[in-house]
Formats: C-alpha cells, structure tokens, sequence
C-alpha cells in the first residue's frame, strides 16, 4: 500500500478522486461516476460532429470551425480513456515509487528523492491556480452577459442568445439554451480536471524519475570513489560492484514508460487542433467586423495547447539532460579503473547513448511534424 503522504501526491489524489481515476478503491460508485463524466464529455463531442450531418453545405469554413474546437475535447477524452483503462498501471507505477522509498536507505538517497517529490507538488500547485484561473474567467464570460440580460431586459424583451460553440442537439436550441450551455460548460471543465489531474501524475512520475537518475548519479560517483580511494581488496571489489548495480537498476527503473500510445496520440491531435484554431483566428480577424467571442474560445484553445506543449518539451527535456549527467558521472570515471569495473561502466555508456539517440530522433520527427504544419 502507497503512503500519499510520503510521494507527497495528496492533491493528486484529490484531483483523480473528482473525475473517478483513483486507481485504488474502484468502487461501483466510482465506476459510475466515470461512466457519467466521460458520457457528458464524449457526448459534446458527438453533438459538435452532428452540426456536419445536418447541415447541407459542409463548406470548409464549417470543417474548420467544427473540428477546431472538437479536437480539443478529443484530446481530452484521448488522455481520459487511457488513464482509465490502464488503472493497473498506474497503481503498479504507484507501488514502484513506493518500492524505491522503501528500499532508500542512504540519507543522501533520501533526500534527494524527497526533494523530487517536493518540486511535483509546487508544479501541481502551480498549475491548479491557473485552472482554477482559467475555468472562474471563462464562468464570468460564459454566465455573466445572460444574468445581465435576464436581469435588465426592459419590458421583459431580451436578445436571442447564441452559443460559444457550434452543436446540434436536435431539439430548439434556444428553448433549451442554458441547459446546452451547462453541458458545453461542465464538458470544458471535466476535460479540464482530467488532463490536470493526469498531467500532473505524469509530473510526478518525471520528477521522481529525474530524482533516481540523480540518485543513479551519486550512486556511480560513490562507487568510483570507493575504486579511487579505498586499497583494493575482495571486499572492496564486491562493494563497488554492488553500487555499481544499484546505480544501474536505478537508471533502468528510470527508463520505463508506459503510455507511449497515448503520447502519440495527443502529438498529432494536439498539432492538428493547434493548426486550425491559429487558421481561425486569421479567418475571423480578415474579416472587417468580427465577433470578439468567436476570437476568444481559439485564443483559449490555443494557449491550452501551447502550455501543454511547453510543459511536455521542458519536462522531457528534463529527463534527458539528467539522464546525460549519469553519462558524465559514469564516464568521468572511466578511465581510473580497472577492466572488470569498465564493463560494467561501459554498458551504462551504451545505454546512456541509446537513450540520446532516441531522444533525438524524437526530436526530429517532432521538427517534421511543425514544418508539415507550417507548409
């Protein structure tokens, strides 16, 4: 059993618990707190697709102010669907962490690892105050005109409301305009809650996975040195063996990744989406005598977009120039010991430099994928 307390996730868990991904205590309840969630999200988006059906000119300009707004929600319902049904995986991943805690006994070690932890949350932190932010401003924009308007209307006359999105529920929409509202409302927010509260376990997994490469470090260091400083003998040798092993698990228990899928995914949806609300935005502002809602929600969708991608490269980037700095401890030493020592450091290289060079061919995909976007 996990301690939250210790992995320091306890707004994590807060945060699950809302849109029914806590992977521990899968109760009927919450089962059926996720059906309905998800049933209110992948519902807006079956009533945005259905503006294409029945309409008689599916023009381009319709494609794309449909599907500009679609994508996104598709996006959250992409990193939804995975995180539920790889619940097992994220309790194992849950478990490890705590396996590493456990089995920690250097206060070095520890502190290191708490210090990771200690960084997941403030980016939590973070990161809830401009959710909360985001969702209170978009409340005021969405609900205040039409409480104005009910509230002031001269003589009872009020204006036609209009939506922020375009959907087609098959009933009259301005009948039942605030109930569309609502549910364009609560899909924005529980999408929004699921890719914070997913976002940020991720986060937590990067940190803690950048505090065992530094762990990894030390560990190599620790080892050479025990090679440099200490008179050879049997006992020695097997020491430095044994944290040269340690260091290795721990490099490889780094590695691991299990939603290589869903990144995928969220890349191209995410660049596609991007593509369309930028190519909204020219459309609406080419345009002599625009609405300034219909600027709004692409702008919105758009830094939605750009924050997460920012994220994503940083923290990515993270890992890798911690997993170079195992590189550098490992080869630092290299040369000070003897062969049956380099083997062992020698392999780390290899694997060090593997990693590298998928990091970099990652990176050039991704390159591709901007300059197919930019053309």
């Amino acid at each position: 059993m996990i301690r939250i307390d210790c992995l320091h996730i306890r707004l994590n868990r807060l945060l699950l618990l809302v849109v029914g991904l806590w992977p521990y205590q899968q109760s009927k309840f919450v089962r059926l707190q996720l059906i309905l969630l998800f049933g209110i999200l992948a519902t807006f988006i079956i009533f945005q697709f259905t503006v294409l059906v029945t309409n008689n000119k599916c023009t381009s300009d319709l494609l794309i102010r449909v599907f500009s707004s679609a994508l996104l929600y598709i996006i959250f319902a992409i990193k939804y669907i995975s995180f539920s049904i790889n619940t097992e995986i994220i309790k194992c991943l849950l478990e490890q962490l705590q396996h590493i805690y456990n089995e920690l006994s250097d206060k070095n070690e520890i502190g290191i690892i708490e210090k990771y932890g200690s960084y997941a949350k403030r980016y939590t932190v973070v990161l809830l105050y401009l959710f909360v932010t985001t969702v209170l401003s978009l409340s005021l924009y969405l609900f205040c005109p039409y409480i104005f308007n009910i509230l002031f209307s001269k003589n009872g006359t009020r204006s036609r409301p209009s939506l922020p999105l375009m959907t087609e529920y098959f009933v009259d929409q301005e009948k039942y305009f605030y109930l569309i509202l609502f549910h364009t409302y609560m899909a924005f927010v529980i999408g929004s809650i699921a890719m914070l509260a997913i976002g940020t376990m991720f986060i937590v997994y990067q940190q803690h996975a950048c505090g065992m490469f530094r762990i990894a470090s030390y560990r190599m260091t620790r080892a050479m040195v025990l090679e440099t400083h200490q008179k050879r003998s049997l006992q020695n040798e097997n020491l430095i063996c044994k944290e040269i092993i340690c260091a290795v698990d721990m490099h490889r228990k780094a590695m691991k990744s299990k939603f290589q899928v869903m990144f995928f995914l969220l890349i191209v949806v995410g660049v596609i989406c991007t593509s369309l609300n930028f190519f909204r935005i020219f459309q609406v502002v080419s345009v002599n005598e625009y609405d300034i809602v219909e600027l709004l929600l692409p702008v919105l969708f758009i830094v939605i977009q750009i924050i997460y991608m920012i994220m994503t490269n940083y923290l990515a980037q993270e890992i890798t120039d911690y997993n170079n700095d195992v590189y550098v401890a490992v080869y630092g030493r290299y040369s000070d010991n003897k062969i049956t020592d380099q083997r062992l450091i020698l392999r780390r290289l290899l694997d060090c430099y593997s990693l590298v060079q998928v990091a970099l061919k990652s990176s050039a995909i991704f390159e591709r994928i901007k300059h197919i976007n930019f053309l």
